[in-house]
């Protein structure tokens, strides 16, 4: 872990994918999100294919292989990111950063039933603990929102759209996770999907945001390019480096670097208020993801 192969890497992700969260904040502004999340994987998709490439992986699949690129894409590179981008039209894009840490549970439990694998008890724990902190900062975020009403309104709106996100997500890396998926090279499943995705984000941009804006403001190109090329292409293969180098368990640690990210650039330029409630719900959540992390590295 402390190798500068190790630690390089690690940081790395974890800032660029924890600052992710407020750029795109700046691709919602103004701009249909739809056609937000397809210019990002417009310029991602080929990007990612180069990748490929340049690592010398195997680009051609076969017709299951196709078959599950299409599942992965339609709901990690659409479903997930759709959702995603919506919810932070309503919700601090930090707090949807640290609702995705708990996209362990989920994981987990569709692992489950769908692949066989044994959730321990600690696991267990440590997600209610991290579950019970994410509610305490969900119930500051719902009721700081002066258009709250009797039901949240479109704070209540973002929540579900984020859970929605991180349900999306969780089914792409379960079904990814299946003897198929590991008979491909990750870098080649997740370029064949990002690209039946992206053929999916046109088609939703379409038909429920009309036609495809072109916005003069530099800011807004610039973050599509960052979100495309630094938060999805670089940060890919380090992170399944990382994989290989310290094994996955250690890796996912990574969710609390990205949380901290995050939720600090979501206090300097979003304006984020802490205060009792929210501290403790961010203490809670650390707290129940490292507990929840370390049985699921033990298994």
């Amino acid at each position: 872990m402390l190798d500068w192969r190790v630690i390089v890497p690690f940081v790395l992700t974890g800032t660029i994918w924890g600052s992710t969260w407020l750029v795109i904040t700046g691709q919602i502004d103004g701009v249909p999100a739809a056609w937000s999340v397809f210019y990002r994987f417009l310029l991602a998709t080929p990007a990612l294919f180069l990748v490929a490439f340049l690592m010398k992986r195997r680009l051609k699949l076969t017709g299951p292989e196709h078959r599950l690129a299409v599942l992965v894409g339609i709901f990690q590179f659409s479903g997930n990111f759709l959702f995603v981008y919506h919810a932070e039209l309503y919700v601090t894009s930090g707090i949807v950063a640290l609702m995705f840490g708990l996209m362990m549970v989920p994981n987990a439990l569709l692992a489950r039933a769908f692949l066989g694998e044994r959730v321990q008890g600690g696991f267990m724990l440590g997600s209610a603990i991290a579950i019970v902190g994410v509610s305490f900062l969900l119930v500051h975020e719902w009721t700081s929102n002066p258009n709250a009403g009797v039901i949240g309104g479109n704070v209540g709106l973002g929540i579900i759209l984020a859970l929605l996100g991180i349900l999306a997500a969780s089914v792409a890396n379960v079904i990814q996770a299946n003897p198929t998926g590991r008979a491909v090279p990750m870098v080649s499943l997740l370029a064949w999907a990002m690209l039946y995705g992206t053929v999916f984000d046109l088609g939703f941009a379409l038909l429920t945001a009309g036609p495809p804006p072109l916005p003069t403001n530099p800011n807004y190109w610039a973050g599509i390019v960052y979100l495309a090329l630094i938060g999805s292409v670089i940060t890919f293969p380090l992170h399944y480096n990382l994989v290989r180098e310290i094994g996955a368990g250690r890796t996912a640690y990574n969710a609390i670097l990205t949380i901290s990210v995050a939720m600090l650039l979501s206090t300097l330029f979003e304006g984020y208020r802490w205060t009792g409630l929210t501290i403790t719900g961010m203490v809670l959540a650390v707290i129940g993801m490292v507990l929840a992390l370390r049985s699921k590295q033990r298994r």
